[in-house]
Order: C-alpha cells, then sequence, then structure tokens
C-alpha cells in the first residue's frame, strides 16, 4: 500500500466493494524460500470471506493441508499511467494513479460439499453479468465429466480478519491539476482508465 495518507483514507466497505466488483486478485501466502503467489478468481457472498478454489497440486493447496496459513487477497482495480503535462505545471513528474484493496486473514481448505456450491455461485457471479445470454450452469454439464474435474479442485476460504487499501487518484494535487489529469486520462495507458478518470473527478473520503 501507498504511504502517503492522503490515499489511504478510503474505508474497509470501499475495500470490500471493490473486492466484491472485480472478483479477481492475487493470493499469496509465506514460504521459504519465496512467497507462495496464485492469480484466483473468488466470489464474496458476505462481507467476512471470499470463496475460491484452487488446484489439488497448487503449492498453497498443499501448504493448506498441513492446517491454515496467513494470507493476503490483493485486488487491482482501475489504474493509469498519468502524464505531468496533464497538470498544466512544469514542477510535476511522471506517476501512475490506481486503486487496489488487499484482504488478509486465514485461508484454510473447506469441506468437500463446499465445492459445488461454490462452483455454482462463482459462475452465476459472473455469467450473470454478461449481456444478452442465458446463464451458463453446472448442469449444463455432463455429471461424469463434472464429477471428474471436481475431483481436481479444493474449495478455499479466506477468513477475511483486516483490510487495507489505496485510492490514488491525485488527492494530493490542487483540484485544478487532479481533474485536468482525469480528462486526459481515458487516452492514457493501463487499465479501467474512464473508470478511473471517473474515480479521479470525485475521488472518495
Amino acid at each position: 500500500m501507498h504511504p502517503n495518507p492522503a490515499f489511504r483514507k478510503s474505508t474497509r466497505a470501499h475495500h470490500l466493494a471493490l473486492a466484491k466488483a472485480r472478483g479477481f486478485g492475487t493470493l499469496v501466502v509465506s514460504a521459504e524460500p519465496f512467497p507462495l503467489i496464485s492469480h484466483v478468481p473468488f466470489v464474496m457472498e458476505t462481507d467476512g470471506a471470499a470463496d475460491l478454489h484452487l488446484v489439488r497440486s497448487n503449492p498453497i493447496a498443499r501448504r493448506l493441508a498441513e492446517g491454515p496459513a496467513a494470507a493476503v487477497l490483493a485486488v487491482q482495480g482501475a489504474d493509469g499511467y498519468v502524464s505531468p503535462d496533464w497538470y498544466g505545471d512544469p514542477g510535476q513528474v511522471p506517476t501512475w494513479n490506481y486503486v487496489a484493496a488487499h484482504l488478509r486473514g486465514r485461508l484454510s481448505l473447506r469441506e468437500p460439499e463446499a465445492l459445488r456450491p461454490h462452483l455454482a455461485a462463482l459462475s452465476a457471479r459472473f455469467e450473470g453479468a454478461l449481456p444478452g445470454k442465458k446463464p451458463w450452469t453446472l448442469d449444463k454439464m455432463d455429471r461424469g465429466t463434472l464429477e471428474k474435474m471436481e475431483r481436481m479442485i479444493l474449495p478455499v476460504r479466506l477468513e477475511i480478519e483486516e483490510t487495507d487499501g489505496t485510492w490514488k487518484l491525485g488527492q494530493n494535487k490542487p483540484e485544478a491539476m487532479r481533474l485536468g489529469a482525469a480528462e486526459a486520462m481515458p487516452g492514457s495507458i493501463g487499465a479501467e482508465l474512464e473508470t478511473l478518470a471517473a474515480l479521479m473527478r470525485e475521488p472518495p473520503v
């Protein structure tokens, strides 16, 4: 997280809302000689937990076979490069604006019976957001094929104990500079630039 307190006034509600909306993040568990990292889709049916699944051969899944582990789920939102020219002030330097949240807590394997309901909830979350199509559901799969695939994965839950986040949207600049950069942002380099520009126009408290 960025150390500047101007970018860290977002609340737990902001962090969880970003995580729910994105549904994809980077899962990190401490290990030697390097941390274990996986990029995972997830679903949050409550504010207290993120549910996901891992392939059995995933190093994190093997670690969880030994018991729960401390973990971080890092969720990246909109981001984009900011050219100093957009501020209208020759004393500025290039930077990168972004939104991100970290969910910290205990990661553990769930009971096997939780897997299929989890898969149904996960697919419903993303299929339901697709415009103009009937959502795909598990019952479209051949039962034998579904059961074979299910044997390859494990349901996992992150019990969220604390959150933090960075909403770096130019709050440390005068309003005219911030809004000037917001106007130019959709033509920049990054992800979800229109969303980032909108957030820069109305930065969260």
